[in-house]
């Protein structure tokens, strides 16, 4: 029995999130699955990536072969590393989470001192004044043709 290491989808048509789970190959890829060695959310920002590194170290050594999104994964976390003996990758960077208020009220506050009133940076043409240009244009087109 071949056994892979490959993501189960869940979540809904528009927010997948998947599990790391190893399970044989001949099943489907939300079938039933033989153990769950971790977490993967993509839409997350920054997309959060856990995995049980001991769990991931044994199946590999007994012969698990992962996918290529699995194996991605495993390169980021160094599990992939640690199981070939290779230098372990840099650290993962994990991205504070920004203060949207203090973003925005940081933008506003530039906005007032240039006469900010509310009203759309560039003035609608009235539809007199389009017709009103179309007009000469038209008359000089034909004097030119005759």
């Amino acid at each position: 029995m071949a056994v892979k290491i490959k993501l189960k989808r869940l979540g809904k048509i528009r927010s997948p999130h998947y599990r790391i789970v190893v399970a044989d190959s001949r099943t489907r890829r939300d079938g039933r699955a033989i153990e769950e060695i971790g977490l993967y959310h993509p839409v997350q920002n920054p997309s959060r990536i856990e995995v049980n590194s001991e769990r991931a170290q044994y199946w590999l050594s007994v012969g698990a072969q992962p996918t290529e999104p699995v194996m991605a994964i495993l390169k980021l976390t160094g599990d992939w590393q640690k199981h070939k003996g290779l230098p372990a990758p840099a650290p993962l960077l994990v991205a504070e989470p920004k203060d949207k208020r203090a973003a925005f009220e940081a933008f506003t506050k530039g906005l007032e001192g240039d006469d900010a009133k509310g009203e759309a940076i560039t003035p609608k043409a009235k539809k007199a004044d389009k017709k009103a240009d179309e007009a000469p244009a038209a008359e000089s087109t034909e004097s030119t043709e005759a």
